[in-house]
């Protein structure tokens, strides 16, 4: 059956940032799938509940503390894979994020974080887990980008940068690493995560549905289903592709004016 093109049955699946919002979302969306779960994140409190859950689906899942921004702690997130279940074939680099700050007051400190938080971390988890693929049946990347990377937003100059060179990149290896290995991303809109939700007052929330065309936030669920569409075979002929999941929006819904000059 055709639905079976979504199944993740018996795959390995490492999400970083997966404590909460939406890597947690898209770690159990791959364990309902079928896929055992490697979840991957700083406090493990969360990673370990999240891992908990995955096992109410009957699959394994392993919690892994990590720093994404520490090289060796992602390289140990690979090779706790490896020796817990033999194989990796899925890869979700979604740890991320920049506080907003005006561009005159974003340091090089800053700026370069940026980079090393949301571009640097992908790239080396990505080559810790190819290799692993590539040993196997193949695989896939999934990048978790952002609409800041692909529309200006005043404030988020060290973000959007980030996120726009994450959505090249996801480009460049899909083709080095085709047919084999397909690398995709998800350019992610407004989303009501733990993050956002504490924001979104009843005055915040209606002015950022009526900029977005599909007049609501978006939920983890939407990003989830997004992503399991992309590491499962029913997307096997997709590979250098930045998917826009924000609801219709083609400018920022943020409603705040941007800083004087």
């Amino acid at each position: 059956m055709i639905l079976d093109r979504f199944k993740l049955t018996d795959k390995v699946a490492i999400v970083t940032g997966a404590g909460r919002g939406i890597g947690a979302g898209i770690a159990l969306a791959f364990a309902e799938m079928g896929a055992d779960v490697v979840c991957a994140a700083r406090t493990v409190e969360q990673i370990e509940a999240v891992a908990e859950q995955a096992r109410g689906f009957g699959r394994r899942a392993l919690a892994v503390p990590c720093d994404v921004t520490d090289r060796a702690q992602l390289e140990n997130v690979v090779a706790r894979a490896m020796e817990a279940f033999g194989r990796v074939d899925v890869l979700v680099n979604n740890a991320g994020g920049t506080p907003p700050r005006e561009a005159l007051r974003t340091s090089e400190k800053v700026f370069e974080e940026a980079f090393r938080f949301n571009v640097t971390s992908a790239f080396l988890a990505t080559r810790f887990a190819v290799p692993h693929m590539l040993k196997g049946g193949g695989g896939a990347v999934l990048n978790i980008s952002s609409g800041a990377g692909r529309y200006p937003i005043p404030g988020f100059v060290a973000y959007g940068t980030a996120k726009a060179a994450l959505s090249f990149m996801t480009r460049i290896l899909a083709h080095e690493f085709a047919p084999r290995v397909r690398v995709n991303a998800i350019a992610v809109g407004s989303v009501e995560t733990s993050a956002l939700a504490p924001f979104l007052n009843d005055d915040l929330r209606g002015k950022m549905e009526a900029l977005t065309p599909m007049r609501r936030i978006g939920t983890v669920e939407d990003i989830a289903l997004a992503a399991l569409y992309l590491a499962s075979p029913a997307s096997s002929w997709v590979t250098g592709k930045v998917f826009e999941i924000d609801g219709g929006s083609e400018t920022s819904n943020w409603p705040f004016a941007p800083p004087g000059l």
